[in-house]
């Protein structure tokens, strides 16, 4: 497409550069159309030529300055939501998200009691561990992007910057509430008390296993890509499979119970969708 399209602008080009060198070669050809111009509009000045456009520094310039205001722009949202929800607004889907949330934490020892005892899932653990999990996440935008750099494609570029602040505005959040909810992750066995006893653990990662970092990451990336490639339809199913299937891997891995995967998921498509791509 591209080559028929050069041939037939080098054609167009060719043929204007052969018209011009007859219209010079046989100047008594061309009657003179130009009217005569009065002494009034000879004499006016000439318009100023239009300023010089700036020049485009490049999508990633651009796109690494702008993460960081962005993200700050998006934290003041996220923690203003509240207050928003207190007013009324959201008030419908905010009350089912916490209800499912609170059924699934019923159960959570039940779910997690059948992971702690079945050796089912173990071939699909190994495939699907944390640290493969973590480096798929990182590593598929990553190609993505570097794909977008080679192709000079800057709409990629855009899509892999609006994927890193929806994970980077959505892990600041899940380290806030780790730290203040510090719940024991179901590996050790006690299903009893699981909320405010962990201790040990990072602040800066997280103390807690609620929600997910994992999840929320995949989630994150996966509405952005989801909502940017829309076409064909399997896009979507792709993208939000493989977030699936990492937050499925949070629980069968003992790491995470359901809620803290569903809270995930929940707050990973909501801060991408809501607050990282509604202003688009």
């Amino acid at each position: 497409m591209r080559l028929r399209l050069a041939l037939v602008l080098m054609a167009a080009f060719g043929a204007q550069q052969w018209c011009a060198a007859q219209d010079a070669a046989s100047p008594e050809l061309t009657p003179d159309l130009t009217p005569a111009l009065t002494d009034e509009a000879a004499t006016q000045p000439a318009p100023p030529a239009p300023a010089p456009a700036p020049r485009d520094t490049g999508i990633y310039w651009k796109g690494w300055k702008q993460v960081g205001p962005n993200v700050l722009r998006d934290q003041k949202q996220v923690w203003l939501f509240p207050v928003s929800v207190a007013r009324g607004h959201h008030l419908k889907p905010t009350l089912a998200l916490i209800g499912v949330t609170a059924g699934l934490i019923a159960v959570d020892k039940y779910s997690a009691s059948y992971f702690h005892r079945t050796q089912s899932f173990d071939g699909f653990n190994r495939t699907f561990s944390s640290r493969k999990t973590a480096l798929a996440t990182e590593i598929i935008p990553a190609a993505l992007y570097v794909a977008g750099l080679v192709r000079k494609d800057t709409y990629s570029q855009e899509t892999f910057f609006l994927a890193a602040r929806a994970v980077i505005s959505s892990e600041i959040l899940t380290t806030v509430m780790k730290d203040i909810d510090r719940r024991s992750v179901p590996a050790n066995g006690d299903f009893s008390d699981t909320w405010f006893n962990k201790r040990q653990g990072s602040y800066i990662r997280g103390v807690g296993s609620f929600p997910s970092g994992h999840t929320i990451a995949a989630f994150a990336v996966a509405t952005v890509y989801a909502d940017r490639y829309p076409n064909p339809r399997w896009h979507r199913w792709l993208a939000f499979g493989l977030a699936g299937v990492v937050g499925f891997s949070r629980v069968s891995l003992l790491s995470h119970y359901a809620s803290d995967v569903f809270a995930g998921a929940a707050l990973g498509y909501v801060i991408a969708r809501y607050v990282v791509l509604r202003p688009r």
